[in-house]
């Protein structure tokens, strides 16, 4: 089972493809050191994960640290959030998003890769 209690970091682009190939489910949030937003939505991403999708795996990049990860995802906002699902990216939210709005819109697919009613 995943450790969905924090997010793992990401520093390079090939790490990111790796987890992408190696999870079914996966959450990545762009932020950075300076962004107030980022930092206040990332524990309540983790806390919505553990309450709805266990199976889902959370990863973080710091767009201010590792630029390039950010460029190569067309990363060019803050926060940016993407939801892939056998990776293949399902959902991206840019700047300004509800949380529970994300939590309902993941609700059919993972049900249907997890096999849950």
């Amino acid at each position: 089972m995943p450790d969905t209690d924090t997010m793992q970091d990401i520093q390079t682009l090939e790490q990111l493809e790796a987890l992408k190939q190696q999870h079914d489910a996966l959450l990545v949030l762009f932020g950075g050191k300076n962004c107030n937003v980022c930092h206040a939505i990332k524990p309540k991403l983790i806390e919505l994960m553990q309450a709805h999708y266990l199976k889902m795996h959370l990863t973080y990049v710091d767009c201010h640290v590792v630029t390039e990860v950010c460029a190569q995802q067309s990363v060019l906002s803050l926060p940016t959030l993407q939801v892939y699902f056998g990776g293949q990216r399902f959902v991206e939210e840019v700047r300004t998003f509800s949380l529970q709005k994300v939590v309902q819109d993941l609700a059919r697919p993972y049900a249907m890769l997890f096999d849950e009613a």
